[in-house]
């Protein structure tokens, strides 16, 4: 059995992705509480926003982590079209989970929904990003570990959209959003640490990309992502602020206009 090290650079991925995870539920969290704020098109452009930030920040977590990844005895490379189909996966999954709870009218039924499939998207995720892994021996997993592994996802995923609908203060979103990335965290490495390898030692040439090659990029280009849409949501005013703006600039033109 090959020795598995999860953090081949020491703490920096670790905290690397955990900061991406983070990101990504603080800007899906705030764009969720902006679409529940909103109706008609706008609603959809945010729970969409709010989609693609979740599904960007839990993948770039995962791959972030998987930097780290490596097995004594065997080098790594990673199956290109499996690794994108992971990232498409999670983006898919994780829409339908926001719409879910941004267009239910029952609120319980629409959480539940909303987190058993957010949940089991993340999960896909990460174990669609496992399989692409390439590697001279056997991938092999501890059954009670993947399931603990989903179930952590699932309750993430939850715990998260249960504070979109009820937690509206920036402050409270921030808290919410460290809670998730730590959640998302804890999924990721419960899962890996699930994960056997039985390595056959061989000379031959591994197909697909190294993680430098085609992770890395990949990774930093949706890192950009999250970061310049975090900054536009940011300096966007929200529905009350609009408001706020509206009457002070009706009250500006009342008073001129005696």
């Amino acid at each position: 059995m090959g020795h598995l090290d999860h953090a081949t650079f020491g703490w920096l991925t670790p905290v690397l992705s955990y900061v991406m995870a983070c990101m990504g539920a603080a800007l899906g969290l705030r764009c969720t509480v902006r679409a529940l704020a909103a109706t008609g098109r706008s609603r959809r452009n945010w729970l969409v926003t709010a989609a693609s930030a979740i599904g960007t920040g839990i993948w770039t977590m995962h791959f972030v982590a998987m930097l780290g990844f490596s097995v004594r005895g065997t080098g790594i490379r990673y199956d290109v079209p499996l690794t994108i189909l992971s990232l498409l996966v999670a983006m898919v999954v994780v829409s339908t989970g926001v719409f879910a709870v941004g267009y239910g009218h029952d609120r319980a039924r629409a959480l539940f929904v909303g987190g058993l499939t957010t949940g089991l998207g993340v999960a896909s995720m990460h174990y669609l990003g496992m399989a692409a892994v390439r590697l001279h021996g056997d991938v092999k997993y501890d059954p009670a570990l993947v399931v603990l592994s989903v179930v952590i996802a699932v309750v993430a995923a939850t715990a998260a959209l249960w504070a979109a609908l009820n937690i509206k203060s920036p402050i409270a979103v921030t808290v919410a959003s460290l809670v998730m990335g730590a959640a998302v965290s804890s999924m990721h490495y419960t899962g890996m640490f699930a994960v056997h390898v039985d390595v056959t030692p061989s000379g031959g040439t591994l197909p697909g990309a190294t993680a430098m090659q085609f992770i890395f990029p990949l990774a930093v280009g949706l890192g950009s992502y999250l970061f310049l849409t975090s900054a536009f949501v940011a300096l966007s005013p929200s529905a009350g602020e609009r408001e706020a703006s509206a009457s002070a600039q009706r009250l500006v033109d009342s008073v001129a206009a005696r």
